[in-house]
């Protein structure tokens, strides 16, 4: 049994704090809401989250940071990626040397074009820091469905510590050392699946949809190599997995959004009737500046940021895909 805290209590800190208590370990779970976690120590479910998910009486809510992560075997970041770097920084003086922390978060900071991992070894140099991603909508884990996730780090002993601790019959853990293409897998893919979204509120088709995910796949691969990234990873879950999850399910916050400036919401209302942060507005621009940073073709990127940020129509954005210039499918194959 390991003693583990999980720092944020939205739908995935909680989703995995079930995970983690049903494999038979002590969890204590902290968010900075008061309300959150009088609620969550009442009622034992996050009501507006995920409703209906019983939670075991022995997981430990509490607004106390430093009871969260003082002593643990290993601390599991999941706050929303544009409070990681604030939520690091106040955990980093309770985090001894060599304490592992997981990572959950998917997103590029805008202003540094950091992701998620860099943040946390910058804010907490003397903590080992590892990533778990994948197809994995929170809703889904809480309702105990079978999923699959990978988890990389700098060593393969702490991927596979990790690996130990939240692998059981119903969530399948793999492991790797790539921990860049892992982070830029699961941050890009959600700005591509504001794209998928857009194109169903507009009411088109599946044809639409699986020429965003086909291309989307291909924008994120040529930055994520550019980058130093694997193509093993971008091909696998945290890379093709995420992406076609997001940009097809119901539960995708990133994918709702989309659909609702499909209809003609602007991008602030979006998020305002989603109530959750949906990571890839956050992300849009960071992809665009690694895009120009790294010398690298991302028009879909191009047209969501268009779109976002600059008041462009999403049906026009769609057309301006489309009208593009022609050119092969794939750039390196010989008649």
């Amino acid at each position: 049994m390991a003693e583990i805290g999980v720092i944020g209590a939205g739908s995935w800190g909680t989703a995995l704090s079930l995970v983690l208590s049903n494999n038979g370990h002590r969890v204590t779970v902290w968010s900075i809401l008061e309300d959150e976690i009088e609620m969550l120590c009442r009622e034992r479910e996050h009501l507006e989250k995920l409703p209906g998910v019983a939670l075991p009486a022995d997981i430990i809510f509490t607004t106390d940071l430093a009871c969260t992560v003082w002593g643990k075997d290993m601390l599991v970041l999941a706050v929303p990626s544009p409070f990681t770097r604030s939520t690091a920084r106040n955990m980093a003086p309770f985090v001894e040397n060599g304490q592992l922390i997981v990572s959950v978060a998917k997103g590029i900071e805008e202003n540094t074009l950091m992701i998620q991992t860099q943040i946390v070894e910058q804010e907490i140099p003397q903590a080992e820091v590892a990533v778990l991603s994948g197809p994995s909508h929170a809703e889904e884990v809480g309702r105990g469905l079978p999923t699959t996730v990978v988890v990389g780090a700098q060593s393969r002993a702490a991927a596979e510590q990790v690996q130990a601790l939240f692998m059981n019959e119903v969530f399948r853990v793999y492991t790797s050392p790539d921990m860049l293409g892992i982070e830029l897998g699961g941050s890009l893919k959600n700005v591509i699946a504001l794209a998928a979204g857009m194109a169903d509120g507009l009411g088109f088709g599946d044809n639409t949809k699986a020429a965003l995910i086909t291309r989307g796949i291909a924008e994120i691969a040529r930055l994520a190599l550019a980058m130093g990234a694997r193509y093993e990873t971008i091909s696998g879950l945290s890379g093709i997995g995420d992406l076609i999850v997001t940009c097809a399910s119901m539960h995708s916050r990133n994918r709702r959004a989309g659909m609702l400036i499909g209809q003609g919401y602007t991008m602030e209302e979006a998020m305002d009737e989603v109530r959750m942060v949906v990571e890839g507005v956050y992300s849009a621009k960071a992809a665009a500046a690694l895009a120009d940073q790294y010398g690298v073709d991302m028009p879909i990127v191009e047209q969501v940021c268009r779109v976002l940020f600059e008041g462009q129509s999403a049906k026009d954005g769609v057309y301006e895909l489309m009208l593009r210039e022609k050119k092969p499918e794939s750039g390196d194959q010989d008649w």
